[in-house]
């Protein structure tokens, strides 16, 4: 079973130093760059493809398609796997022999739910959104097979700059897809600066609206109502809870309107 990290990048200069740096074997690493031309390095192990564009999630899709190994890793570039990160994996799919993505423990000095180790167990439509994209691994056929790729209007770069992960996530729910959660640590995320994140503001939950309706019409306003509820503690400095859910309905509203629009247009 060969495992292959798909890594997004930007303005690479030296691609031996990031691979050494990220501790990974075999990977796909795509380098999003300023100039016009795209470039293709290849070797045995790691192929560095650069592309004169922009966007995480058309990142992701660029290495999926380029991807060749039967489980893929979603990995950012600030990212140093484990030693036995390999292992670890292909044991985790040798148990769960059903499973079409297991999402495994990253650690991350910069988030509580980067710190703490959940149960093991099979994730559902509510649990997955628990889950961040570098925790993700998948069986490469499974997502090729149901034509399963992240949402390029979402994810750092878009309009919409974060949330892909759980509208993948869903969509491959949605499409009967088994996920499961191991906390098994396959990576520490290092410590950077979000290229997004500029606190819980209106562009925030405008953001948050958007993604909620993105994973689902029917449940948006219930996402929207726990999220205020649930979260409150961490942005009740800068927002209301009244607030909160009223720029996320703003953003549910828009992105309605978007996709009214998007329909009109195929």
């Amino acid at each position: 079973m060969r495992v292959e990290v798909l890594i997004s990048t930007m303005n690479l200069k030296d691609e031996k130093k990031l691979i050494n740096r990220m501790n990974v074997n075999k990977c796909i690493i795509i380098n999003q760059v300023k100039n016009e031309n795209d470039i293709e390095i290849k070797n045995s192990d790691c192929r560095v493809f650069s592309y004169c564009e922009k966007g995480l999630s058309k990142s992701r899709n660029r290495a999926i398609n380029k991807s060749s190994g039967e489980i893929i890793a979603i990995a950012d570039d600030d990212m140093t796997y484990c030693d036995d990160y390999e292992k670890i994996i292909i044991s985790a799919y040798e148990k769960y022999r059903n499973a079409d993505i297991i999402a495994f423990h990253v650690e991350n000095s910069d988030s509580e739910r980067g710190k703490k180790k959940r149960k093991e167990k099979k994730s559902n439509f509510l649990t997955s959104m628990k889950i961040q994209s570098v925790q993700l691994t998948m069986r490469r056929e499974s997502i090729i097979k149901n034509n399963l790729l992240f949402n390029e209007n979402f994810g750092a770069g878009a309009k919409w700059f974060m949330g892909e992960e759980n509208i993948f996530l869903y969509d491959c729910l949605k499409k009967g897809l088994k996920i499961y959660y191991v906390p098994d640590t396959i990576a520490r995320l290092n410590d950077s600066e979000s290229t997004w994140f500029r606190g819980f503001n209106k562009e925030y939950f405008i953001v948050k609206g958007g993604v909620y309706y993105e994973m689902s019409k029917i449940f948006c306003p219930l996402f929207i109502l726990q999220f205020a509820i649930r979260k409150k503690k961490i942005y009740k400095n800068e927002m209301s809870i009244i607030e909160a859910i009223k720029f996320m309905n703003q953003g549910k509203k828009k992105r309605k309107k978007e996709k009214k629009m998007e329909c009109k247009n195929v």
